[in-house]
């Protein structure tokens, strides 16, 4: 069934199986907001005299049910139903008879999907950045617990400087609070309403849009109703910038993850059962779950650039291109957030090697401590710079130095600042209320 279709008008098949596409499947994800939106527009409708009250409260009342049928997992787009919008107005239509025809009123499939979508993207947004909190509570607490165990620190991969554990996690809190700004930017452009747009151009109907923003707990409407169809695209876009950036973090760590547990390095261990074996080689115990969690986050990464090359030479209006955005975004939102939780789960276990930089061939690691020294005795920096360097050309029983470190500015090995860093997250996530 058509919405749009005409008495003794038909598809071709397979032009209608080309341009459904996948689209049924992504509709169920849409389909308690499809409802929801409905909910307010029949509401809205009532309220402007466009439906009676009778009517108006028995095609809430079914859509409820309906509501609950798809909390309960009951609800399915049946065969020869072109979407969702066709499948509640159906249901509705078998349950309620000819009031449940009232409810298009005012209303194109376009406003309508440009609705269910903001609310979808509006709940999946705030459910990752429940997921980001909860990573970073537990870098938090890492980054105390293991503050005071040292690591080496890398510039080309090559050995640099001392680090710590309490940096290393603590630094990958810090960039989840930058993340989350960039999520809350395409937070604040998916709480704007579209519904009451139509296909773009509004309607001759008195609606009420500032009723259904209220309804819908959106902080604004799109106000003009070209710019609330062309915000289609554009918002997909914004949400996956911002599932980038942390996957982009989670991609890094990621690969942090993988070296340091290599045997040449072999800072970090897990328990068996979150690592895999090899089929040929009994020794082995892979790090699959980074390895898949960087290969996801880079995908996810390459998001907002599909998205763009979609909707880059479309002109304002709507089009049938964006109905893809939902195949790409859609189960990049589902792959963060399992990457998110593996994380979670991975680095609850994480085990910490001893003393790392008793190892020989950390020596090195302390020489801008020896030149530190120096420059407090009285040397110049140059000075002291070129007498250690001459010193480690020498070889390394020329290089003496006490492993002993004073770090103590913000942000250093002995003042991590994790509480601020606390305080900035509080900040972010004050901008999704």
């Amino acid at each position: 069934m058509k919405l749009w279709q005409k008495d003794n008008a038909s598809t071709n098949e397979l032009i209608e199986k080309f341009t459904v596409g996948r689209d049924k499947e992504f509709d169920l994800l849409l389909a308690r907001y499809d409802v929801q939106g409905s909910v307010a527009h029949v509401k809205m409708l009532q309220e402007a005299g466009l439906m009676t009250k009778a009517d108006g409260e028995q095609a809430v009342k079914g859509l409820e049910i309906i509501l609950g049928d798809i909390d309960q997992q009951k609800f399915t787009i049946e065969e020869g139903i072109e979407d969702v919008h066709s499948q509640v107005e159906y249901l509705l239509t078998q349950r309620i008879g000819e009031a449940g025809k009232k409810i298009h009123s005012g209303r194109s499939r376009n406003d309508q999907v440009a609705v269910d979508l903001k609310l979808y993207l509006r709940a999946e947004i705030l459910n990752i950045k429940d997921e980001v909190k909860g990573l970073f509570d537990l870098l938090i607490d890492q980054s105390e617990k293991y503050k005071d165990k040292l690591l080496p620190g890398y510039t080309h991969l090559q050995i640099a400087m001392p680090s710590s554990f309490g940096l290393w996690f603590g630094a990958y809190a810090e960039s989840l609070t930058d993340d989350l700004e960039m999520l809350a930017a395409a937070y604040h452009v998916a709480n704007k309403n579209p519904l009451g747009s139509g296909a773009g151009y509004g309607s001759s109907f008195p609606l009420n849009r500032t009723l259904t923003t209220q309804l819908l707990q959106f902080a604004s409407p799109h106000y003009n109703s070209v710019y609330a169809q062309m915000s289609r695209g554009k918002t997909e876009k914004l949400v996956a910038t911002g599932l980038s950036t942390v996957a982009a973090t989670l991609s890094k760590l990621a690969m942090d993850a993988c070296l340091y547990m290599n045997q040449n390095f072999g800072f970090i261990s897990f328990p068996n059962e979150l690592t895999t074996g090899s089929s040929i080689m009994p020794h082995k115990k892979n790090p699959d779950v980074f390895e898949l969690i960087r290969a996801k986050c880079n995908r996810i990464q390459s998001t907002p650039n599909e998205l763009t090359l979609l909707i880059n030479n479309l002109p304002s209006g709507y089009h049938r291109d964006l109905q893809l955005t939902k195949e790409i975004l859609f189960p990049a939102i589902e792959e963060l957030k399992a990457c998110i939780q593996m994380a979670v789960l991975m680095l609850s276990h994480i085990s910490i090697k001893d003393n790392i930089l008793d190892d020989e061939k950390y020596r090195y690691l302390f020489s801008v401590e020896a030149v530190n020294e120096l420059v407090n005795k009285g040397i110049s920096f140059r000075d002291a710079y070129r007498q250690v360097g001459n010193d480690i050309e020498k070889g390394a029983f020329n290089f003496d130095y006490k492993k002993q470190l004073h770090h103590t500015h913000e942000g250093s090995i002995g003042n991590l600042c994790n509480d601020l860093i606390v305080e900035e997250m509080r900040k972010v996530l004050g901008k999704f209320a």
